[in-house]
C-alpha cells in the first residue's frame, strides 16, 4: 500500500487501517485541523478522580492538554491514565478526549459508542465535577468526580 493511500481516511464512522481506530472526521486544533481517532473499544470504567481538588484540565475542545494536566498529577486521575495508556496499531499517542471531542463522536461516528453508557470526559467542570456525555442524546452533563463511566480513548494527527 502507497503513503498516498494509507493517508486517504475512510468514510467518518468506519475503521481506520493503520490509524489506530474509528475516524472521528475533522476537527480544529490549536496545531490545525486535525483528523481525529476514536478508539475501537472502551477501556473500562473509571472515575476522573481528585474529588475536591480544582485542576486546570478545563479545556472544551483538548482532550489532549486536558490529559496532559491529569497525568501530570502522578495516578489522581484513573481515567486519564487508562486513555493514555491505550495503544493500538502501534500509536501510543491516545488521551481522554475533551467533552467537545466526545460530542463530536455523538454527532458524527455515533454507532460507534452504547446509547446505554455515559462517556467520561477530561473535561472538569468545578472541583468536584466533570463533565460526560451521554449517547443516547448528546447531551452533556456535569456530575461527580468520583463516579465511574466508560472510557474511550482517542488520538489525533494533522491532516
Amino acid at each position: 500500500m502507497s503513503a498516498q493511500q494509507q493517508l486517504t481516511p475512510p468514510a467518518i464512522g468506519e475503521v481506520w487501517p493503520g490509524q489506530g481506530g474509528i475516524y472521528g472526521g475533522l476537527r480544529q486544533y490549536p496545531e490545525g485541523q486535525c483528523h481525529v481517532i476514536f478508539a475501537t473499544e472502551n477501556v473500562g470504567r473509571h472515575a476522573f478522580g481528585d474529588y475536591g481538588t480544582s485542576v486546570k484540565a478545563v479545556s472544551r475542545t483538548d482532550g489532549r492538554a486536558n490529559t496532559e494536566v491529569m497525568i501530570a498529577r502522578k495516578g489522581k486521575h484513573p481515567a486519564a491514565v487508562a486513555a493514555a495508556a491505550y495503544t493500538a496499531d502501534g500509536h501510543t499517542d491516545f488521551y481522554l478526549p475533551a467533552i467537545g471531542e466526545l460530542h463530536h463522536g455523538w454527532q458524527y461516528a455515533p454507532e460507534s459508542f452504547s446509547e446505554e453508557w455515559y462517556y467520561q470526559s477530561s473535561t472538569q467542570c468545578s472541583a468536584t465535577s466533570a463533565y460526560y456525555v451521554g449517547f443516547e442524546d448528546g447531551w452533556p452533563h456535569g456530575d461527580g468526580k468520583s463516579y465511574e463511566r466508560v472510557v474511550r480513548p482517542v488520538r489525533r494527527f494533522l491532516q
